[in-house]
């Protein structure tokens, strides 16, 4: 089997893990505030909150923004559905604007249109590692007085225009799931340079503890959304590692991305002139007239991981319960249906690649519909 994907932990992460250990303080220890100093340090911000997951990070953001009943919160439908069902943690209503068929981010035409008197909130999505347009997003929210609140739980050490994801003024949320570009096995982080906004997601994230600090003190309603100290060990190890962990994605990319030259029937992953993506997946799409389910099937029953990347968030279930249906964002429909992740990480060896790219070439021919 060719794993889809595999987090890239080493020596350096079992080394802080077993310090945390034997310092016999698993949570709510100097680990934590580390791991938040050492990440803030890296994207350029002055805090950094971490928290147990990319989606709590939202939650609390959502929180924050003291998003409601009555509110609309406009979100992407191609992304995970976290982004909107952050929305629906504080009664708020998701409104999804279509996507942009070469960049697969939001679409700030789309914004535009989508605004009505109920907006409250926008929140875009740096899919798959490529930054957004956050310039024009930002644009559209000042002139209509909407929050902004970046969902960058894919887009860790990405560049827009030479900047750093996260640094644009907005509550940045990051994630480091096991398939991300850094892991700390479950969890996340809030960048922000707001100090008010950080010490309120602090509390909102320790049960509403109060500003003092003070044991059982609470002054608000909050969650358990910590970070336990054995896993923000493991994120000072990978943070530590992020240049060398990022640098070898992107060239485990570079490979795919001269292996597929000249296969036909796939679009490769967009390049956008001025911004560098940062490598969470390769996702390829495949042309009309190919069967993209009948590629998938073809590559597992040769032992290849693949997945479907990503299904449309307006028709899951949840959504159709809520009244959404096909046809209302046509070009996230149709990239949705069309796109396709190839095993992607930092381990891959070139040799496997090969063998990926070889049997997808003949997978397209097998599945192109007659």
């Amino acid at each position: 089997m060719i794993a889809l994907s595999r987090p890239d932990v080493g020596r350096r992460e079992e080394q802080l893990v077993l310090e945390v250990l034997r310092s016999g303080m698993l949570s709510l220890g100097p680990m934590v505030p580390r791991f938040e100093e050492l990440f803030a340090t890296y994207v350029g911000t002055r805090h950094a909150v971490a928290v147990s997951s990319g989606t709590a990070g939202l939650h609390l953001a959502v929180r924050a923004a003291r998003l409601g009943p009555g509110d609309e919160v406009i979100t992407s439908p191609f992304s995970f559905v976290a982004s909107a069902n952050c929305a629906l943690y504080e009664g708020a209503e998701p409104v999804f604007a279509d996507i942009d068929p070469h960049t697969f981010n939001l679409d700030p035409r789309a914004i535009e249109a989508a605004i009505t008197p109920r907006t409250r909130a926008i929140v875009p999505v740096h899919i798959f590692g490529l930054p957004c347009a956050i310039e024009a997003i930002n644009t559209i929210a000042a002139r209509h007085g909407l929050a902004v609140i970046e969902d960058a739980a894919e887009a860790v050490g990405a560049l827009r225009r030479g900047r750093q994801v996260g640094t644009d003024g907005n509550p940045a949320v990051f994630a480091f799931y096991p398939n991300k570009q850094m892991t700390t096995g479950e969890g996340g982080i809030v960048t922000t340079d707001d100090d008010a906004l950080a010490a309120h997601l602090r509390s909102l994230r320790n049960q509403g503890r109060s500003d003092t600090g003070d044991w059982l003190t609470h002054d608000r309603l909050g969650w358990n959304y910590r970070l336990s100290d054995v896993a923000a060990a493991i994120g000072v190890g990978q943070v530590e590692r992020l240049g060398e962990i990022l640098a070898t994605r992107a060239a485990v990319a570079a490979r795919y991305s001269t292996l597929l030259e000249g296969v036909a029937g796939i679009g490769l992953p967009a390049v956008v002139d001025g911004d560098e993506r940062s490598w969470f997946v390769y996702v390829v799409r495949v042309d009309e007239d190919v069967d993209r389910d009948g590629v998938m099937a073809f590559l597992q029953a040769r032992g290849i991981g693949c997945k479907p990347y990503l299904p449309a968030v307006h028709l899951q279930e949840l959504y159709r319960a809520r009244g959404h249906r096909e046809g209302t964002f046509p070009v996230c429909e149709a990239v949705s249906a069309s796109t396709l992740a190839l095993p992607f990480h930092t381990r891959l060896a070139e040799a496997d690649q090969v063998v990926v790219v070889d049997a997808l070439r003949d997978a397209i021919g097998a599945s192109r519909r007659r």
